[in-house]
């Protein structure tokens, strides 16, 4: 006989590492995106503006997606599916 196991119950042993692995995910999924709107405000400054101002929004832009980002992979280890 095959016992096959519930999948709507959790796996205790695994929690702490879905736990550090969620965590990592959410810093570097900010890091990225804040790093990743650094260049694209430093590649604007040189372009355009010059005077630092490109930096700025860039790093803002990029802090701001990866909050929606973070936001997203929240929902989705969480299970809600609704906007």
């Amino acid at each position: 006989m095959i016992i096959m196991k519930d999948p709507t119950k959790s796996d205790d042993n695994n929690s702490g590492w879905k736990a550090v692995g969620l965590v990592t995910a959410l810093g570097i999924e900010l890091a990225v995106c804040t790093f990743g709107g650094f260049y694209l405000g430093s590649w604007l400054d040189k372009i355009w503006l010059g005077n630092g101002l490109g930096i700025g929004l860039g790093v803002l832009l990029g802090i701001i997606i990866g909050i929606l980002g973070i936001i997203a992979l929240i929902k989705t280890v969480m299970g809600g599916n609704d906007g």
